[in-house]
């Protein structure tokens, strides 16, 4: 990824100069309309998505009739927007303003992606492991154990492979410590982030480096180290033509955590039997009781020096994700190393506080972003539903989420995809010095803010 100098260089410039052009355009076709519906186009725009948010609200939180109440609306207030545009003549208003907003967005945010330091991950190379220990769950990722024969294609490669029962629990955490004391030079898991975390620990307390195997339905921690999710034998090829790279380990109460410790709302759902055979049925059954009434649980964090009160969702992660996205799993995180815990926090309590989320996103008061060296949860019960990389557990309050920082040594193939930078926040001021030669470089910086 080039700075601003040379090609890349000119080429930000470029986008940076797109992306302002086009927003211009988006004003100049407001001023040229304003007798002829484009304000209406933009407040029937927000209106319209305004009434969709309370419906999601309404349908999340209430059963019955409210429920059905809340789904039409959802469905009805955007359709309504669009037949307004049709009959009243903007349609073509509207469909240039998406066009020119959407251009300036996807120029701007590529001329910042371009403008920013290229960083490389720091690695070393790393010799061949003479006795390294597998652990592989057969079940994970709808059986890609099996179905890319990861057995034994680590077999041949000199590894020694313990393949989980699906029908007991096992303790990985105990296999690991046995296969350590029994001479093993490299821990590795196929399977889920939540089994990853708990031999990760094992080789963090060793200093030995750890393998992953995209063998998990998700496998969020691998994403973001850049390996190939959609084929896990090329993981393997790092027993082999490997190197090393240094990460952070998250901590919560003693249990090592590689990707996010959930609070509030999500723990609560996932600590239901059923919730693994029908996690949407679930979540629409509970959800009710969980976003209002007397039962609702509200929860009080210590965020380093700052209080958070009366939250409804805590989600604490590994190193920052770049959006709040990371509430539903899409979320990326461009660095793996940065010694710092990513914070988001959520609050919402009525149909009216779920529209200012939707219209005002990250600077609504129901939403927090920030950064942190320490979380402290807490609550008025003795003990809380906790999610630890999607796993359902319960702890005693207070829980303290902490980050031991470069603590985990991971083995990574030479040849790899890597890790594609997220589109950065959008910073006008900072794309306007770069579209007119005012930025010698412009640095990506993930904003973070309490």
């Amino acid at each position: 990824m080039a700075g601003s100098g040379g090609d890349g260089g000119a080429l930000a410039r470029l986008l940076a100069r797109l992306a302002v052009l086009a927003a211009i355009g988006c004003l100049a076709v407001l001023a040229l309309t304003v007798g002829r519906g484009g304000l209406e186009v933009i407040a029937a725009g927000l209106l319209g998505l305004v009434l969709g948010a309370a419906g999601v609200w309404w349908f999340l939180a209430y059963r019955g009739l409210v429920r059905l109440f809340g789904a039409s609306l959802a469905i009805a207030a955007p359709a309504a927007v669009l037949v307004l545009y049709a009959f009243d003549g903007l349609w073509l208003t509207a469909l240039v303003l998406i066009l020119c907003w959407a251009a300036a967005l996807a120029c701007a945010r590529a001329a910042l992606r371009r403008a920013g330091p290229a960083r490389a991950r720091e690695t070393v190379a790393a010799s061949r492991p003479a006795r390294p220990f597998l652990v592989m769950n057969p079940k994970s990722g709808g059986g890609k154990v099996g179905r890319f024969g990861l057995v034994e294609r680590a077999e041949r490669m000199g590894a020694r492979v313990v393949l989980l029962d699906p029908s007991a629990p096992s303790d990985v955490t105990a296999l690991a410590r046995e296969a350590v004391a029994e001479g093993a030079d490299l821990l590795g898991v196929a399977g889920g982030d939540g089994t990853q975390a708990q031999v990760a620990a094992v080789a963090a307390e060793h200093d030995l480096p750890f393998l992953v195997i995209c063998a998990g339905t998700r496998n969020h921690f691998a994403m973001d180290l850049g390996l190939d999710r959609s084929d896990p034998t090329r993981c393997l090829d790092a027993l082999t033509d490997g190197e090393e790279l240094r990460v952070d380990l998250g901590d919560v109460d003693g249990r090592a955590f590689v990707n996010t410790v959930s609070f509030g709302v999500y723990a609560d759902v996932v600590q239901r039997p059923e919730y693994r055979d029908d996690k949407a049925g679930t979540a629409l059954t509970v959800m009710p009781e969980l976003l209002v009434g007397d039962r609702v649980r509200r929860l009080d964090a210590r965020v380093d020096g700052t209080s958070l009160a009366s939250q409804q969702a805590l989600l604490v992660s590994n190193n920052a994700y770049t959006s709040p996205d990371a509430l539903h799993g899409s979320g990326r995180r461009p660095r793996l190393d940065g010694g710092e815990l990513g914070l988001v926090a959520i609050r919402v309590g009525s149909a009216a506080q779920a529209a200012d989320l939707a219209v005002r996103g990250s600077q609504s008061g129901a939403l927090t972003v920030g950064t942190a060296r320490r979380v402290e949860v807490t609550a008025d019960t003795a003990e809380i539903p906790v999610a630890v990389d999607g796993e359902a557990l319960r702890m005693a309050t207070p829980v303290v989420c902490t980050l031991r920082h470069r603590a985990l040594r991971v083995r990574v193939p030479r040849d790899r995809p890597g890790v594609a930078l997220p589109a950065p926040p959008v910073d006008w001021r900072r794309l306007v010095d770069l579209a007119l030669g005012r930025a010698g470089r412009t640095a990506v910086r993930w904003p973070r803010t309490w």
